[in-house]
């Protein structure tokens, strides 16, 4: 082993930081092959070729209750990555959204002198932007990826990089529906799939009405004289038989295809896939939409979570394909509003109204280019290859004296 190579911690909390951080990994390979990589995730930055110490699986909790619940674990978890720093300190410390955790780690990392980049910021700009003045005492750089979130941190004098976001190029829609559908072995039929999320506590809270939602739209769909309806399910790799377990019975009987979702690609298959998606809000409502999707967002968290995030919450939206343009492009059913009632209407009105369908087709289709971020064409030549970009800036870090 080369004893001068650099060494990166990448640390990830959730499937989404998993498949951005694989692919900083693999593009940071490209300009040293010699960098040796440990830390925490899941398959996508294991298979990047990252010594992963802490499988992040345990770890993906979504709202402050759930949070609660695990504590003890991710407490020992993060004490585990301060040790491991103590004792084998890293050239440069990646920090992959996972917002909480990474900033703990941050704070420490950078008390006793080790480089810390942390990528995709906190949304500052949906709650608590104070948060942006305590980044710039734990970070050395920010990577930001949409294109308004540049200016917050330079006002607080954070050192900023807009380096585009890391979807946009990644996902490509590359196939037709009935492409998609032929290399899933599905049939040609209207598709609708259920995105309820990556994390256990998604799959308890958001399954089960886009079960019902479903069960609505295929008896609506019947009665009005259309053609059956088939539902495909993306299972990620966080997600095991013990979390679908409950809703076996349900599943079987709308039929729905249970699709295992081991790589980027096959995600993007599935959407493909599709005509209409019912998704929880995250990372996924932005794949949908690049991939020019239609779709329902559902979002339901415990109401505990809820009554406190509320009150802290200042954006008006929480899927990021209305956050990005700034306008409610698709329809948004938070708490005691994400229904199954309310999901299916929606559903059924753009499964039947071929103007609705086709305008959220267009509006959709402008992401890619909202994502470029047009004010920093000139500064960063490449804002769409975000992960390219992110890779740079982290060889840059690490070969700064």
């Amino acid at each position: 082993m080369n004893n001068s190579a650099k060494t990166v911690m990448i640390v990830a909390g959730e499937a989404s930081g998993d498949a951005h951080g694989a692919r900083l990994v693999e593009e940071l390979k490209k300009l040293d092959s010699n960098i040796r990589f440990r830390g925490m995730g899941g398959d996508h930055l294991r298979q990047a070729g990252v010594d992963v110490l802490v499988d992040m699986a345990e770890l993906s909790v979504m709202g402050i209750t759930e949070v609660l619940a695990k504590y003890r674990l991710i407490r020992a978890e993060l004490n585990r990555l301060k040790d491991e720093i103590r004792k084998q300190p890293p050239d440069l410390l990646i920090l992959v959204d996972y917002q909480e955790f990474n900033q703990r780690l941050a704070a420490f990392a950078r008390s006793i002198g080790v480089k810390v980049l942390f990528y995709i910021g906190p949304s500052v700009w949906a709650w608590r932007p104070k948060r942006v003045y305590k980044m710039a005492k734990i970070v050395d750089h920010m990577a930001v990826i949409l294109p308004f979130e540049k200016k917050l941190y330079e006002k607080a004098n954070v050192p900023v990089t807009f380096t585009g976001h890391p979807l946009r190029d990644e996902v490509i829609r590359d196939k037709t529906p009935q492409q998609a559908r032929d290399k899933l072995a599905l049939e040609e039929r209207t598709t609708i799939g259920l995105f309820p999320g990556s994390r256990s506590g998604e799959i308890r809270r958001i399954l089960p009405v886009l079960l019902d939602s479903a069960e609505i739209i295929r008896y609506e769909e019947k009665r009005n004289g259309k053609p059956d309806l088939q539902f495909v399910l993306p299972i990620a790799p966080t997600i095991g038989n013990e979390d679908l377990a409950p809703y076996t019975e349900k599943l079987e009987s709308l039929g729905v295809h249970c699709l295992k979702q081991n790589s980027s690609q096959a995600f993007y298959d599935i959407i493909q896939a599709c005509d209409l998606a019912l998704t929880a809000s995250g990372t996924a409502t932005l794949e949908i939409g690049l991939l020019g999707v239609p779709m329902v967002i559902a979002h339901k968290i415990s109401p505990l979570s809820y009554f406190l995030l509320k009150r802290l919450v200042t954006t008006k939206f929480i899927g990021l394909v209305n956050i990005i343009p700034g306008k409610a492009v698709v329809r948004e059913f938070l708490q005691n509003e994400a229904t199954a009632e309310n999901i299916s209407a929606e559903a059924l009105r753009l499964l039947n109204d071929e103007k609705s369908y086709q305008n959220m087709q267009h509006e959709l289709s402008l992401l890619g280019q909202q994502l470029a971020g047009e004010s920093d064409a000139d500064e960063n030549k490449n804002p769409g290859n975000g992960s390219q970009n992110v890779a740079m800036l982290a060889y840059q870090m690490l070969n700064d004296s």
